[in-house]
């Protein structure tokens, strides 16, 4: 396979923007500081990830990285894999510059497009084995969230992998006592200055909508998945990875 590189990746753009994402291109580096100090569990889940692609991923798999950011992470963990073909959407054209850059190492095609996933992914024709979300398809409504999720089922076929990296509640909790325990996390937030924690409060408050851990599950066996598991629990208890496959 070819060494993929920034100058064959093919970059599309969709000007399609929302208030949630304008947040989050001001605070791309606060964001990449977060990641690089692993307050969000970043390294686990990764290492979960990968782990997964080994198991069940078959040989030269095609990874479709929703919402991916600046892939740094993503990057990281395929180049140690068997992948055969890497599409990266993410509605950031500033993410997706550096993504460019951190996938130039990846050994296959590479292919950023600059899109809103939740369209993308209900037109979505092209072969893919592996689909993965991380921390992004929360931010869609509880209907939306299935309608992308049925989409993600057809687009894998039979015998594709979709894993997901959310937010979620505990049973019987509710959004603002999730949104109060993010809160109580300040002082393990050090790397991060009061103003930008109070930004990132801002934006959950705005954009984030945890489910259950029942109700993932659920959404991914009502999309059409035969199975449905709850892999991985993080370490503050504020999100969880999850696993869909036929």
């Amino acid at each position: 396979m070819a060494d993929a590189s920034t100058e064959n990746m093919l970059v599309t753009t969709d000007n399609e923007a929302t208030g949630s994402q304008d947040m989050f291109n001001r605070e791309l580096e606060t964001y990449r500081r977060i990641v690089g100090a692993n307050l969000m569990f970043h390294q686990e889940v990764y290492d979960l990830l990968r782990d997964l692609l080994v198991e069940q991923a078959p040989a030269s798999f095609r990874f479709l990285d929703v919402a991916c950011g600046d892939a740094s992470a993503s990057a990281a963990m395929l180049k140690t894999t068997e992948i055969g073909n890497y599409v990266g959407i993410d509605l950031s054209e500033a993410s997706l510059r550096l993504a460019a850059g951190a996938l130039e190492g990846l050994p296959c095609p590479v292919e950023l497009r600059c899109c809103d996933f939740a369209p993308a992914m209900a037109k979505w024709s092209e072969p893919v084995d592996v689909i993965w979300i991380g921390m992004s398809l929360h931010h869609l409504p509880t209907a939306a969230k299935a309608r992308l999720m049925r989409n993600a089922h057809r687009a894998i076929g039979g015998m594709g992998l979709f894993v997901i990296w959310e937010p979620a509640l505990f049973e019987g909790e509710d959004r603002a006592a999730w949104l109060a325990r993010f809160s109580l996390l300040r002082d393990k937030w050090s790397a991060v200055s009061d103003e930008e924690f109070a930004s990132m409060e801002r934006h959950m408050l705005l954009a984030d909508f945890p489910e259950t851990s029942q109700t993932w599950l659920r959404l991914g066996r009502d999309a059409g998945f035969s199975h449905a598991e709850d892999i991985y629990l993080m370490p503050n208890r504020m999100g969880r990875v999850f696993r869909y496959w036929n």
